[in-house]
């Protein structure tokens, strides 16, 4: 009776799910999101390959929705969203998606909190569209506010990569704590045949993805003239903790939580530790007032 009583639960839980499911035309393109939640608004963006299915995963969308109304959603190019295949369709519209997509839900103002990739889109928004926001939470990036020619040839790289295999092995590593050991070729050729059959995937969409990099950039001094409260977050093995250290120094108002031994992904990845959800609520917490203009 106990066993039955639990598939049941489980089954009505699942369709609670698929009922909060919701999609909305972006300018053409058809995104999917969830809203659940009630109270002060908050916006979660994942990385790069990821969906708003990570944020249940790791805990941190159902642990915000208990105080707040959390608003998660795959970017274009990920998940439940529209694919388009040509590079004019990222950059700064999948920054431009999170603005309709408030305005949508007749939303003016929101915490924003994004990871990876998604922490470089939110950085953006901070100089594109300040007045949206109450803070912001930058988490394992920080911007695209150093960008060399060396950039260039790693966003080609990775888009090459990910149209012949289905993913980036470069990106792996460049994500990786130091001294991470390297894919065999046969590791890579059983990811990739794995990632070509996913139909969740599309390398050419995520191609696009990576090489439309270049229309996120900010420059040192917008990004140091952000005014809306910021939370730097990242693990103490994140190679990408850097970036967020270069920010601090720019904008001294910043503030920065590392966390110790926290990864930027797979096994000890931050996001999954419990001072993850802990700094970032006692952040917003601490800054309930609009930002300054």
């Amino acid at each position: 009776m106990k066993r039955l009583f639990f598939l049941v639960l489980g089954l009505l839980l699942t369709q609670l799910t698929v009922a909060q499911d919701k999609y909305f035309d972006s300018n053409g393109v058809s995104i999917h999101y969830i809203d659940q939640g009630a109270g002060v608004p908050i916006v979660l963006v994942h990385g790069r390959g990821g969906s708003l299915q990570g944020w249940i995963d790791n805990g941190v969308l159902p642990n915000l929705a208990k105080d707040y109304r959390v608003i998660a959603f795959d970017l274009r190019g990920h998940g439940l969203s529209a694919k388009p295949h040509t590079q004019q369709q990222y950059g700064k519209e999948m920054a431009l998606d999170i603005i309709r997509l408030m305005d949508h839900l007749g939303i003016d103002k929101a915490h924003i909190i994004g990871y990876s990739p998604g922490a470089n889109i939110v950085a953006q928004l901070l100089v594109l569209h300040p007045e949206r926001f109450i803070t912001a939470t930058l988490g394992g990036s920080a911007g695209r506010f150093r960008w060399t020619a060396n950039d260039d040839e790693i966003v080609e790289r990775e888009a090459s990569e990910t149209e012949r295999l289905g993913f980036s092995p470069s990106f792996d590593i460049r994500i990786s704590p130091p001294n991470t050991v390297k894919a065999t070729d046969e590791e890579i050729k059983k990811r990739s045949a794995a990632a070509l059959v996913n139909p969740a995937g599309d390398r050419f969409a995520m191609a696009a993805i990576i090489r439309s990099s270049r229309d996120q950039i900010i420059s040192p001094e917008q990004a140091a003239a952000v005014k809306v409260p910021t939370l730097g977050i990242a693990g103490s093995k994140d190679t990408f903790l850097s970036k967020l250290q270069d920010l601090k120094q720019l904008r001294p108002g910043l503030q920065l939580v590392i966390v110790e031994n926290g990864t930027h992904a797979g096994e000890g990845d931050t996001r999954k530790r419990p001072e993850f959800i802990a700094a970032i609520r006692q952040f917003i917490a601490s800054n309930t007032q609009a930002p300054l203009k």
